[in-house]
């Protein structure tokens, strides 16, 4: 599968949110000061609020509001972030650096997240841990999964298996995604389909069929290595979109998906490529953040070269969910973790 080949420009769907130097300053100060938030992730969650409150009042509210209301957009750029001073190699194995001593770049991303929802840790990815280090791994470089580099990672949002077999209802909400350190070329794009434009690109026939449970999801690609021993994992019948018309829902599992009949296959490639046509397209650098929907559209990334070299992009990612109450039965005793 190919990238897309152009961005879709000045569109309600997409926001930018860019931050003043002297807020930068004063976020990256007071943010330079928190300890590692691992610590005690409440006691961060709640200092980390006291400092993104003094955003400028318009500012604040638009990452309010990304959160809160079904018509916003699906994806805000923000820019201008704050950065941590000194940066260590960026690590091979995909798990934390033990070599970062400075958390602003933590900050920054669960800053964001507490504004639009609450960070949540799932045991099957990256063994529950709230802040996510995105980074190729060499194992990993043709597969689905966050670990890839030198393939297209299809369009997708992020899912969770469930035993009831619906993975998109426990599923996070949002993702942030913050940049530490960009890939060597600079080429890695990362692109947001938002389900409004998708549906207003797909003819009426094939809409209806991505309306129809004809599809089944496999479970994620960390599932499936570390859980499943390398079996597919399929969910039951499921529709690929869903929702009201004004405020559409979509779901497509990065791992595959299964289309039960012909129509159900064409809908399936035509729901691709209507992403690539209508799909936003950002190139992260150190110091911004994409704020996703995870049910408002659909993200995807482009191949890039890894080298191994602890210059590698890296990312860093939560999961954000509006609401965990209804997602109790996958709580682990005694931890903040969901099975």
């Amino acid at each position: 599968m190919t990238a897309p080949a152009s961005a879709v420009a000045a569109d309600p769907t997409l926001i930018g949110i860019d931050l003043p130097d002297d807020v930068r300053d004063r976020l990256g100060a007071d943010l330079a000061a928190t300890p590692d938030p691992t610590r005690d992730i409440d006691w961060s969650m709640a200092r980390y609020l006291q400092i993104f409150a003094q955003l400028p009042t318009e500012t604040l509210q638009r990452v309010l509001d990304f959160g809160r209301h079904p018509d916003t957009p699906g994806v805000g750029h923000v820019r201008n972030a704050p950065v941590d001073e000194h940066l260590p190699a960026t690590p091979r194995d995909g798990n934390p650096s033990p070599d970062k001593k400075s958390f602003v770049a933590e900050g920054v991303l669960l800053g964001l997240s507490g504004l639009i929802g609450e960070p949540v840790g799932f045991t099957t990815e990256k063994n529950g841990r709230l802040v996510h280090d995105v980074i190729p791994v060499e194992g990993g470089a043709m597969t689905q999964t966050n670990q890839g580099s030198a393939v297209f990672l299809n369009f997708h949002n992020d899912i969770v298996h469930d035993e009831r077999g619906r993975y998109d209802l426990a599923s996070p909400d949002f993702l942030v995604l913050s940049c530490l350190r960009a890939d060597h070329e600079g080429v890695a794009g990362t692109y947001y389909a938002d389900a409004r434009d998708i549906c207003r690109a797909v003819d009426e026939r094939t809409l209806r069929t991505l309306r129809s449970p004809l599809f089944r999801m496999n479970a994620p690609g960390s599932y499936v290595r570390d859980v499943a021993g390398g079996a597919e994992v399929l969910s039951e019948p499921v529709p690929m979109i869903s929702g009201p018309e004004a405020c559409p829902e979509v779901s497509a599992a990065a791992n595959g998906v299964h289309a039960m009949n012909d129509a159900a296959r064409s809908a399936l490639d035509r729901l691709q490529a209507a992403c690539r046509e209508v799909a936003h397209e950002v190139f992260l650098r150190p110091g911004e953040a994409l704020l996703i929907n995870n049910r408002k559209g659909l993200h995807a990334r482009s191949p890039f070269t890894a080298r191994y070299d602890g210059q590698d992009r890296w990312l860093q990612r939560t999961y954000v969910r509006r609401n965990q109450w209804d997602i109790r039965y996958r709580a682990t005793p005694g931890t903040r973790r969901l099975h």
